[in-house]
């Protein structure tokens, strides 16, 4: 990903903002846009878009530093004093999705600010803005190109760039050319909207375009690089004024395919170009290079930073993004993960060609998180206490009370144990007590918290007793992340127990996967931290296997054992009909022979 562009790529996108870098914007694996301050380090907007599970995030670009009544309309009018912070103020945030929208999330408001829909049928590769026209640039699979008009919110033009999807774009300084690619590049005449070069591309996809330098196109000196999937080498182009320009003149070696790109361009020959490249493995590529024609072999990178733990076998930590600073020796780094990223400003010594740096990963990030999620401290007790506190870190719904909106009068509710309010819900939701749902979910919530943080075996049976599956669905949504973990040790535990209560746990198991699936893939330590769940999982599903083979011999032989006796009530019946008819046929003849001796003896008495 460009760092403030738009360009499509394989990983989740990550853009720090431009000019000042004073926010990092990523979309983790929830589906979340999430905008982080860089300089105090903490979370600073969080947006959830609608029905996201099927308009996935697929790239990023932050709008350009300018006023932000050039594209929403009227306003008050500023005062001298803050005309200078709107000029320079970071607003709006374009989002491409899966479903052919692109979104305009405004930073300033905090809140949506349009959503530009209706010309793309496919995925949305890439995003990018126009540097001084309150315009936007959309590439898509479907083969086309959009500019829209954020004025009106509607699309401005639309025309097809290639037969191969659109996958990354990027408009020139000036504002007059643009650059698209899908496995080849093509240079557009934004006022024409017809191609002015072509160039030979890669022979994978397309993730990134970056114009290199900010000289005219007519004076040989125009340069742009690109980057591609599956690719080690970064291309540089340069457009020349005779047209012989179709093969890159410069190639930058990478250890893997480039995720993440900034770069401070070169405005004249004797100005060097800047470069920083996040790869796929994680690591960072510093360059420098005086752009000045072709050059036939490879560049090596100036120097190569990456980041490992602090454990005896250190483990190493991916970056995710780098964004260079005026300073030569300073840069911001990103690293971690995209749901609990960790941004630092370091110094690196560039005259070493490899750079090891070693960070205490988790410290950071339950300091971050402690500072991020929550400004309400945790207070330190021994094993002994217990913790019945109505309220939990990260839960940022007001905790009500449990019957209605009544307020509760006089001391005996103040003083109501956390066991005796339970009861009170539930009492509440079999009576039907109108609202007594969302309040029973979201007291469940506040109470398992509370019950996993003091280890309080009443509280976790009262709330692990409930078989409704919507209920714990929406309990363990409300759950926060630092909360999860423990949850599934709590689970885990109660699972080797009573198989009645397995199976609850099942059900409760289900629900954290569905909801919180992204985050404990997130964990570095995982299959430490869940060990004796994999090992349960795994051996139970061995069992399975055995017992998939018993319940089918025993199928068989009880198959066996109706057919048999199915027969023995048939013969017995038979020989039951069978008999009845001889003993029928005897009596009937006994009847016969009775007769006749009678008759026999009338006829004789006659005589």
């Amino acid at each position: 990903m460009a760092a403030d562009g738009g360009s499509f790529s394989l990983g989740l996108p990550c853009v720090f903002s431009p000019k000042s870098r004073q926010y990092l914007a990523l979309c983790a694996q929830d589906g979340r846009l999430r905008i982080w301050n860089t300089d105090i380090k903490t979370l600073n907007q969080e947006y959830v878009p609608s029905a996201h599970l099927s308009a996935t995030c697929t790239c990023i670009s932050w709008g350009p530093c300018r006023k932000a009544k050039v594209c929403e309309g009227p306003q008050r009018k500023k005062r001298k004093s803050e005309a200078g912070q709107v000029e320079n103020q970071v607003d709006l945030l374009a989002l491409g999705t899966a479903a052919g929208s692109v979104i305009i999330y405004s930073t300033v408001k905090g809140a949506l600010h349009c959503t530009l829909d209706g010309s793309h049928s496919g995925v949305v590769n890439c995003v990018q803005w126009h540097p001084e026209d309150c315009l936007l640039y959309s590439g898509s699979d479907d083969t086309h190109i959009v500019e829209w008009d954020l004025q009106t919110g509607k699309a401005r033009c639309k025309w097809k760039a290639d037969r191969a999807p659109v996958t990354s774009l990027c408009v020139s300084p000036d504002g007059k050319l643009l650059l698209s690619a899908g496995h080849t590049i093509k240079m557009w005449d934004l006022e024409t909207k017809e191609v002015y070069r072509k160039f030979t591309g890669h022979s994978t996809a397309v993730t990134t375009l970056r114009f290199a330098t900010t000289r005219p196109p007519d004076s040989n000196g125009l340069y742009f690089l690109s980057g591609a999937a599956h690719d080690r080498l970064l291309s540089v182009w340069q457009v020349r004024e005779d047209g012989k320009d179709k093969n890159s003149v410069v190639s930058f070696n990478l250890t893997d395919e480039p995720h993440h790109i900034d770069l401070f361009t070169s405005n004249s020959k004797e100005e060097a170009l800047r470069l920083a490249v996040v790869c796929k493995d994680g690591q960072l590529h510093l360059f420098e290079h005086f752009l000045n024609g072709p050059c036939k072999k490879p560049l090596s990178p100036l120097c190569t930073v990456q980041m490992t733990g602090v454990e005896d076998s250190p483990i190493p930590v991916p970056l995710l993004a780098a964004a260079l600073t005026t300073d030569t020796h300073s840069l911001l780094l990103a690293y971690g993960n995209h749901l609990q990223p960790v941004m630092e400003r370091v110094e690196v010594n560039t005259a070493e060609r490899h750079v090891c740096l070693t960070r205490d990963v988790h410290t950071t990030l339950s300091l971050t998180m402690e500072t991020t999620v929550s400004k309400v401290k945790t207070p330190v007790v021994n094993a002994k206490s217990q913790v019945v506190v109505p309220g939990l870190p990260g839960h940022q719904a007001p905790v009500k009370g449990a019957l209605g909106s009544e307020k509760r009068k006089g001391t005996d509710a103040k003083e109501m144990s956390i066991e005796e309010r339970l009861g009170k819900i539930e009492m509440s939701s079999e009576k039907g007590v109108k609202g007594a749902p969302s309040l029973q979910t979201d007291n469940f919530a506040v109470l398992l918290v509370q019950g996993l943080e003091s280890k309080d075996a009443n509280i976790l049976n009262k709330v692990f007793q409930t078989r409704k599956d919507m209920l714990i669905k929406k309990t363990v949504a409300r759950v926060p992340l630092p909360a999860v973990l423990p949850l599934v040790e709590e689970i885990t535990k109660r699972m080797q127990g009573h198989p009645y209560t397995a199976v609850l746990m099942v059900r409760w198991l289900k629900a954290v996967l569905m909801q919180h699936t992204s985050y404990l893939a997130s964990l570095p330590d995982l299959v430490f931290q869940l060990g004796v769940l994999y090992h349960m999982i795994e051996s139970r599903v061995k069992m399975f296997h055995k017992l998939t083979k018993l319940h089918g011999k025993l199928y068989l032989l009880m198959t066996q054992v109706r057919l048999s006796s199915c027969s023995k009530i048939v013969n017995l019946s038979q020989i039951w009909s069978c008999t009845g008819r001889d003993i029928g046929v005897q009596k009937s003849r006994k009847v016969g022979e009775n007769g006749c001796s009678d008759r026999l003896a009338a006829q004789i008495a006659d005589v």
